[in-house]
């Protein structure tokens, strides 16, 4: 037993010995073949020999990214929520345990009301302190749903977050916390959005994938693009800044330290940063940090119309061709568009002196403006400028869904050879405008008019193309208006719609 145990000690003493060498050679610096080999972390001559002058600006450059992160994270919250959800639930909820309900109770059967809770975080920015009340702006798809809120800060503080107010058009929101006065609290300095430009140097900060404060650098490039495809009414400055998930709500930064944009969304079929960045100008969004410490909601203003994007062959077909601008393609009856005399089929190019570009703009300017404000336009109508003045109502959550009160009540699209092969229209004498998208309860449904018809007169006036259609169509000339419509080779009447 006792030469055993020898044996078993030398064992372990030679192991222990192999051990301790191969570990002191993993640690020790070797040399193999030459004496001229080098190791990085032995080397004392660079390879790289950077030019002091250039090394000065990139320093420079450095120092400037470091003081501005320094001065704006402070302001950069972390914004933790929960939200409470209510689902429908049914019998087969249950299974596998009771697949046909719960026989021993009453509601068995029965659709039941399941709450749960879903957590998730964000980013935010500190925009305003009045007292020991302190704001964050953040966006709607972060905080505005949330029952609990917490905020942290870049110093580790925690406080309890209540929900200001919130807005889905514009996807931002509003959270306060109470903080004392001798609370560390930085608020962010506000810049000015219109004066960015592409190729900007730009920092997108936040707490993306859940690590906060971060900091990304990149530049602008673009501005000016549209928010329509994920049903915002701003307009949006593009950055390479990475974005990801968690960026939501926090700010994006010009080489000043000021505040340029809200953090939005991103361009990407993975949820990552791919380098497709999109935050809201903080010119769009100063007006709201007002409206909701003061009423809680913000406030739009209303004109009336429903615009619709036209092509080019729509354009010339409208008679407007080469211009830029917002087609009003209906009308609301009574609204303050009607009341000062817009009309349906006018092509509005101008508001209040600027010139409108787009859809998406004359929307955007629309909302900014206050309730009460008369505001002027420039439309062409039947080829000719037509200028008007119109005072614009608040927008409520009822305004412009009333679709008994819009006229025509369809959109009138140009009878090219393309759809009139669409609507198997062999007669070639046939003329007029082709009928889209009837609205149920309009107008054109009370006259029985359906999508596919064609329009070829007005009031028995032969129409032959979307200008005359229009111009036929006026409002302020007539008491009532009907239709003659061609379907199947059919021409009726309808009946007359009185004003």
């Amino acid at each position: 037993m006792k030469k055993i145990t020898k044996r078993i000690l030398a064992a372990v003493a030679s192991g222990a010995l192999a051990f301790a060498f191969v570990s002191l050679s993993c640690s020790k610096t070797r040399v193999y073949g030459s004496a001229d080999t080098v190791f990085a972390e032995t080397s004392s001559n660079p390879s790289v020999s950077i030019p002091k002058d250039a090394l000065n600006v990139v320093e420079a450059l450095q120092s400037s990214f470091r003081a501005i992160s320094q001065g704006v994270l402070p302001s950069v919250v972390e914004i933790d929520v929960t939200e409470k959800k209510t689902v429908q639930t049914t019998p087969f909820d249950d299974f596998p345990f009771f697949f046909f309900g719960r026989p021993d109770r009453e509601d068995s059967g029965k659709e039941k009301e399941r709450e749960y809770t879903q957590q998730g975080l964000g980013s935010g920015v500190i925009v305003r302190r009045t007292g020991d009340t302190v704001y964050v702006l953040t966006n709607n798809h972060v905080a505005g749903n949330a029952t609990d809120i917490k905020v942290k800060l870049n110093d580790g503080q925690e406080f309890v977050g209540k929900l200001v107010g919130a807005d889905e058009r514009q996807d931002i929101a509003l959270v306060s916390f109470e903080a004392q006065k001798d609370s560390n609290i930085v608020v962010a300095s506000l810049g000015d959005s219109d004066n960015v430009h592409t190729g900007d140097i730009c920092l997108a900060m936040g707490a993306p994938l859940g690590y906060s404060q971060s900091v990304t650098q990149g530049i602008i490039s673009a501005t000016g693009r549209s928010g329509s495809q994920i049903g915002n009414m701003n307009d949006f400055i593009q950055t390479d800044a990475a974005i990801n998930q968690g960026n939501s709500g926090g700010p994006l930064v010009n080489i000043y330290g000021e505040v340029i944009g809200i953090n939005t969304w991103i361009a990407s079929s993975s949820g990552g940063s791919v380098g497709l960045g999109f935050a809201m100008p903080i010119n769009s969004i100063k007006k709201a940090i007002d409206d909701f410490i003061s009423k809680g909601k913000i406030t739009y203003g209303w004109l009336g119309v429903t615009l619709v994007d036209v092509t080019d062959k729509y354009k010339e077909n409208l008679g407007v061709q080469g211009k830029h601008g917002a087609f009003a393609a209906q009308i609301f009856i009574d609204s303050p568009a009607h009341k000062g005399g817009l009309q349906a089929g006018d092509f509005i190019v101008e508001l209040n002196g600027k010139a409108v570009k787009s859809q998406a703009e004359l929307i955007r300017e629309v909302g900014y403006l206050p309730a009460g404000k008369t505001a002027d336009f420039k439309v062409i109508r039947n080829g000719k400028t037509v200028s008007l003045k119109v005072k614009i109502e608040e927008r409520s959550k009822e305004s412009g869904t009333d679709s008994s009160k819009l006229w025509p009540g369809f959109i009138a699209s140009p009878l090219t050879d393309d759809v009139k092969k669409e609507l198997n229209i062999t007669d070639s004498k046939i003329s007029g405008v082709a009928v889209r998208n009837v609205l149920e309860k309009s107008p054109a449904a009370a006259l029985r008019i359906q999508s596919g018809d064609v329009i070829t007169a007005v009031n028995d006036k032969k129409v032959k193309n979307l200008e005359e259609f229009y111009e036929a169509l006026n409002l302020s000339n007539n008491k009532e208006i009907w239709f003659d419509v061609y379907n199947n080779g059919h021409t009726i009447s309808t009946g007359h719609y009185k004003f």
